[in-house]
């Protein structure tokens, strides 16, 4: 039997057994729970299933890691995991320990969903980890826009960052094509030079013989 806690405050319900924690969630606020194949028809999509299956199950969805291709940079693959995956490195300053160390939310967890593109353009679920290695809190929370100030933080960097870097690739595109340019200009200017110091050489020589005649 799996035990729960009840905080009287908040009146949140913290399952102490992940064997059993679906037992707490009513028929009718069921979620379907992801599986090895399924199908979205976006990114988005797929975003939007598995945070409304975390915010059942009682944890936060972080938008995770992304593979893209070396084509054209768009994103083929993408993982989303729970906010307690991996954990926090322990920072040290030269005197020892920082001081006043902030609480961590990482714990290792492990549970994630990873899905990929496929040639017709769907979004397809290749792997599924669904145990967590923490207890599961079922609250009130309606959605992602209510998510702990850190992991709104920390998706608001992850797309500023996917922004900057489709402007790198731009930049970079546009600086190998200047390149390009350059060093065209530079051989047809290099190639004129040429043809005119052989001109002027072929002219001396014309005088020197009309010279040498007269």
């Amino acid at each position: 039997m799996a035990l729960l806690a009840v905080d009287s405050h908040s009146g949140a319900i913290t399952v102490d057994s992940f064997a059993e924690r679906e037992s707490i969630v009513s028929e009718e606020n069921s979620v379907q729970e992801p599986c090895i194949g399924m199908e979205f028809d976006s990114e988005d999509a797929a975003k939007e299933f598995y945070d409304e299956y975390a915010r059942h199950l009682g944890f936060i969805m972080r938008i995770d890691q992304c593979r893209r291709s070396e084509v054209d940079k768009r994103i083929l693959s993408r993982r989303l995991s729970c906010n307690k995956q991996g954990y926090n490195a322990k920072m040290r300053d030269q005197y020892g320990p920082v001081r006043n160390p902030r609480g961590s939310s990482r714990e290792g967890c492990k549970a994630m969903m990873l899905v990929k593109v496929d040639k017709a353009g769907k979004w397809v679920v290749s792997r599924f980890v669904k145990e967590h290695t923490h207890p599961l809190v079922v609250s009130g929370r309606p959605s992602r826009n209510q998510m702990d100030h850190k992991d709104r933080r920390i998706q608001v960097l992850t797309l500023e960052l996917e922004h900057q870097d489709k402007l790198c690739d731009l930049y970079r595109e546009q600086l190998i094509t200047l390149l390009k340019n350059v060093e065209e200009q530079t051989e047809l200017l290099s190639s004129k030079i040429q043809e005119v110091v052989g001109n002027v050489r072929d002219f001396e020589t014309e005088v020197q013989k009309s010279s040498h005649c007269s």
